[in-house]
Parts: structure tokens; sequence; C-alpha cells
């Protein structure tokens, strides 16, 4: 199973463990939010707020509201985006985004980046121009996450649970599906977990992350389950069972056709401005994941929304 989108991955990943991310990643953040209070997830307005707005493509990773320790009233949303791949105006992009949460919220908007391609040096962390005295510049943080790779020494020893995610997108670069290679490191991975001492609910999710990501064809993935099958045995923690391993496979792939569907709708909504309102509904019949490959294709390349309409 050839799988590419590790947006999704990351998102639900960031979720689960959000504290954790914040504290790994940007821990000068971490220090000044107040976690008693708790975080928001924004996420279901910010699709409409990005949809309706005309910023090319249309997706924005995580909006979370959080508060500060010194007190204020106000509170300050934090919009984290994970780049897969280079894009040339991904700054631009940023400073977009930064600019319609601030319009629309009237607070003030902290952009993090998360920079999970291969191109050392592309580090983008900033946009902006000064034309006749009037100047306008973001400056954001950004992650390179190749960054890591001269630190796997230290990931090994951190408790974070963010050191596994690290070590697990880092390992799925270097290595293919048909690798033994990736096979080998996946094994390695899923075995420090039991190894940490984490609860069984941290080691299902960041199983689904690793599964996910570091994902190998079917002769090497029957190896890999016979692996951790005979260690589980052997020290008493089966922690995943057969069952549960059914179901986040199942989940995956269930992750990979709404992401699809998601593809194709935003795809038509940026060429086309509007759809029909029952088209997601018809799109959710659609489970072949080849099927919605093919559609996403016609929805790039149909000279109208009524050519591609043709195709369901």
């Amino acid at each position: 199973m050839q799988r590419s989108d590790y947006d999704s991955p990351w998102k639900e990943i960031i979720e689960q463990f959000f504290p954790e991310f914040i504290a790994f990643f940007f821990p000068h953040i971490y220090n000044d939010i107040d976690w008693s209070r708790g975080y928001e997830f924004l996420d279901k307005e910010l699709q409409k707020i990005v949809r309706d707005s005309q910023t090319g493509r249309k997706r924005v990773d995580k909006l979370v509201k959080v508060w500060r320790k010194n007190g204020e009233e106000t509170w300050i949303g934090i919009h984290v985006e994970v780049q897969g791949q280079y894009e040339r105006d991904f700054a631009q992009r940023m400073f977009q985004y930064n600019t319609l949460l601030y319009n629309h919220y009237q607070r003030r908007i902290v952009s993090l980046a998360i920079l999970s391609d291969d191109r050392p040096d592309w580090r983008p962390d900033s946009f902006g121009y000064d034309l006749w005295g009037c100047k306008i510049q973001l400056d954001f943080p950004a992650v390179k996450l190749l960054d890591y790779k001269e630190k796997e020494t230290e990931l090994e020893r951190d408790d974070n649970p963010f050191a596994v995610v690290v070590l697990a997108h880092l390992q799925a670069q270097a290595t293919t599906p048909a690798s033994a290679q990736r096979r080998d490191a996946k094994f390695r991975l899923v075995r420090r977990l039991y190894k940490r001492g984490y609860n069984r609910r941290r080691i299902l999710e960041l199983f689904r992350f690793i599964d996910w990501i570091m994902n190998l064809t079917a002769e090497l993935e029957a190896d890999f389950q016979t692996a951790i099958t005979k260690y589980e045995e052997a020290h008493n923690m089966q922690y995943v069972t057969a069952i549960e391993r059914k179901g986040i496979e199942q989940g995956i792939e269930q992750g990979m056709e709404q992401s699809m569907r998601d593809a194709i709708l935003d795809v038509l909504t940026l060429r086309f401005e509007e759809v029909p309102a029952e088209l997601p509904a018809q799109l959710d019949k659609i489970t072949d994941i080849t099927r919605l490959k093919e559609l996403h294709k016609w929805a790039v390349v149909e000279p109208s929304l009524e050519a591609f309409l043709t195709r369901l």
C-alpha cells in the first residue's frame, strides 16, 4: 500500500499530544502558557474561515486557543502548519493565514511551522515588504526536522512522544516501503514504546502514527507483525492486539479516503468558487481510493464544474 500523505498522521498526533508537541519543538512557548486553563482546537470554524478566503490552497493544519501565565484576559491563537514539501510561496501563505485569522478573531495569532521536507537549504521563516516608508513583516518560528538527523541518540533518550514521532519521520524519509531497513527500524521504534513504560493509550496513538508513516509492503508488514507478536508474548505485554492493529489499518484507509475527498473539494472550490451542496455527500459514498484519485485528477484538468460532475 502506497501512502504519501504525511499531513493526516501529523494532524492527529498533534491533537492527541498538543502540550507535548509545544514542549518538544517550542519550549519557550510551552513555558509561557497556562496549561491549567486548558486549550481549545478551533479547526471546525477555521475550515469555513479559510474556505471563504481567496488565499490559494485552502488548508491550515491546526488552530489552537491557549491562555498565557500572566493572567491576561486575552487569548492567543496558535496556528500550526506542517509542510512536507518545497513550496515557493510558503512564507507568503503563512503571512496570508496569519492576517486572515487576525482579521477574523481580532486576537494575536502566533504562526508556527514544522518543515518536514527533505531539502536542507529550504528554511522559510519570514515574509514582508518595504515600500515608501510602509513596512510589513511577519517572522515566524520554523523547525526543520532534518536538523534532528544528527541528534538521534538524544531522541532515543527523550521521553517526549514527539521524539518517537521525529525518529519515525526521519526513518520514513530515508527508506522505502520495500526496504528491510524500514521494517527493522519500525520494529525498534515500537519496541521502544514498550520499554519506555508508556501507558496503553499513548502506545496506541504512537503505534498508529508509526504504522501510517512507516508503511511496508505486504510481505515486510507480515514479518513486522510476527516480530512484534513474538516480542509481546515473550514480555507479556500485548498492548496492541491483532484486532486493534486491524482497526488501526482500517482507520488509516478511511483517513486516506477522506483526505482525498477533501482534496477534491478544495481543488473544485479553488477553481470554480462554489460547488453543489450535495457534492460532499456524493463523494462520501465513494470508498475506492483509486476512484477518488481519478476524480482528483479530473478536478484539476476538467475545463468546467459541469464537465467534472459528468465524471461522477
